[in-house]
């Protein structure tokens, strides 16, 4: 699979990464076994780049995936803490549980605006150290705002941005509104002609825009200033498609099967707002006693309308 730079890091990724998030315990919740074999074929089939986070408690798959292997692929993670001594802690765990000497790339993990980032200075002080000590190679954020993704453009010492961006505009904000896929990509130009790598994620909008498979990667793959998507994947056949498609063979007519898919609320993102269960028309989201919203799926008509109107892109489909 052919390779493209990430910014000025000196990072060569694929096209498409592999969002190791799906297969942890928030979502697929996948045997570690299990999980590590759909990462090794992943990683047979050529794809060289992979996201996790300290908060997704997926480190053990890699571990495992690598295992007896040659495979040097890539590999992002990210904190949330804001002290410095939260973020050397991250990054020494990344370090021990994955058996790497060096995290290629690390990051503030969903910075919410110029404030938050602010507050996380101790972190984003430990990132530069840690830089400069050869502990990580590359330095960043990943956030969904438009207006961080705006600010990381004029930081000097952010080598990496990773936004969400999708043809839909799902899950897009800016302050404390709606934000919009143009101006979401009006901010990774921005961040190219700074030389910042740019990757994406949530190309499918958690998984909602999935039955518009092409339309949707056509779109994140076609930006300027973008050197890969982040996918999240469970089954090998679903790498399988991905390959077709990168490698220009798919069947334009593809659509996947999503019969089986349902509705998911990530309960470390809802901040029980109440927006999705205004929306539902079956009435099918409560709120269950922790203040979360939950789905009755036994009255969910998988119909999607709840997504759009989450502020914090916490609706998932898989």
């Amino acid at each position: 699979m052919r390779k493209n730079l990430l910014g000025s890091t000196g990072l060569e990724v694929t096209p498409v990464g592999f969002g190791v998030l799906t297969i942890g315990k928030t979502q697929l919740n996948m045997p570690e076994s299990e999980g590590a074999a759909v990462l090794r074929y992943a990683l047979e089939c050529g794809i060289n780049f992979l996201d996790t986070a300290q908060y997704y408690d997926t480190y053990h798959y890699i571990k495992r995936a690598l295992k007896g292997t040659n495979y040097e692929p890539i590999i992002t993670s990210k904190c949330l803490d804001p002290s410095y001594s939260q973020m050397k802690y991250a990054v020494e765990q990344a370090r021990m549980e994955m058996s790497r000497d060096v995290i290629d790339i690390f990051l503030l993990h969903e910075v919410r605006s110029g404030a938050d980032w602010k507050n996380r200075s101790g972190a984003w002080e430990y990132l530069q150290e840690a830089k400069s000590k050869g502990l990580i190679k590359a330095i960043g954020i990943s956030t969904h705002h438009v207006d961080v993704a705006e600010q990381a453009a004029e930081v000097p010492e952010l080598d990496v941005l990773f936004p969400l961006i999708n043809f839909r505009s799902l899950g897009i904000r800016k302050g404390n509104e709606f934000g919009t896929k143009e101006e979401m990509a009006a901010a990774i130009e921005k961040n190219a002609a700074q030389e910042k790598g740019v990757f994406t994620m949530k190309v499918f909008g958690g998984g909602n825009l999935t039955g518009h498979y092409l339309e949707a990667l056509d779109y994140v793959s076609t930006l300027p200033g973008v050197s890969s998507m982040m996918v999240g994947f469970g089954q090998k056949r679903e790498i399988d498609r991905m390959l077709e498609y990168v490698g220009g063979t798919i069947d334009r007519t593809y659509i996947p099967d999503m019969t089986k898919k349902k509705i998911h609320i990530d309960e470390g993102d809802c901040e029980g707002c109440g927006s999705c269960i205004e929306r539902c028309p079956n009435r099918a989201i409560f709120l269950n006693p922790r203040g979360i919203a939950e789905v009755d799926h036994s009255i969910c008509l998988t119909c999607g309308y709840c997504a759009p109107v989450c502020p914090v892109r916490a609706i998932l489909l898989f």
